[in-house]
């Protein structure tokens, strides 16, 4: 029950919501797709508004639920405790990514999801609470099953998933994004190690 109410503790995670509500808007309206969607060569010539709203664009349904409702989920999670990450990271880890992919995978014509955002986010977390308590196994296990799902996607060559099923049958796991990810979280990380950028814990009167 404790952990219940620290969970809820706090302001809703406003950001979190309204990039959930667009994301849905845009899963609702699926002619959007092929404007919206991560493309390199539209990219290429100038629609540079792909390398965030790609990231809003989803592969049915099933899809849109794992990856919007993780989102909300880390939002509860982060963005009360880590409001300058949380707000920066889910305007600047989106274009991140895409630019990640757009120099290093040229192979990567089309992407879509929060997947990778999702990692980079979760990753920030694990490291963070890990840095509060080194003696914690919980955190380091959350790293170690993010290493391992990396190295899956690797080994399967982005046929990995997991019970996601996409309604495009081209569409694969794209390892690179989630590496790209990886790397934002890490270099956020130690940016906020290096200048001790508090964590807004709860006020003591909510404590028991």
């Amino acid at each position: 029950m404790r952990q219940l109410r620290d969970f809820l503790s706090g302001p809703p995670p406003w950001a979190f919501l309204g990039v959930f509500l667009v994301s849905l808007i845009v899963q609702l309206n699926p002619g959007w797709r092929d404007v919206l969607i991560y493309d390199r060569p539209a990219i290429a010539h100038g629609q540079v508004w792909r390398i965030w709203t790609g990231h809003l664009v989803h592969f049915g349904w099933p899809h849109f639920v794992a990856d919007a409702g993780l989102l909300f989920i880390l939002g509860w999670l982060l963005e009360h405790k880590h409001p300058w990450f949380s707000r920066v990271g889910l305007v600047l880890m989106p274009a991140f990514i895409s630019a990640v992919l757009y120099w290093f995978d040229p192979a990567m014509v089309r992407y879509g999801g929060l997947s990778a955002v999702n990692l980079g986010l979760l990753l920030y977390l694990a490291l963070q609470g890990w840095r509060h308590n080194w003696t914690d196994w919980f955190w380091p296990a959350v790293l170690a099953i993010y290493v391992g799902e990396v190295i899956f996607e690797a080994v399967q060559g982005g046929r990995g998933g997991g019970m996601i099923r996409f309604d495009d049958p081209g569409i694969h796991v794209a390892t690179s994004a989630h590496l790209a990810s990886a790397a934002y979280a890490l270099l956020a990380w130690l940016i906020a190690w290096r200048k001790r950028l508090p964590v807004v814990h709860a006020p003591a009167s909510d404590q028991p």
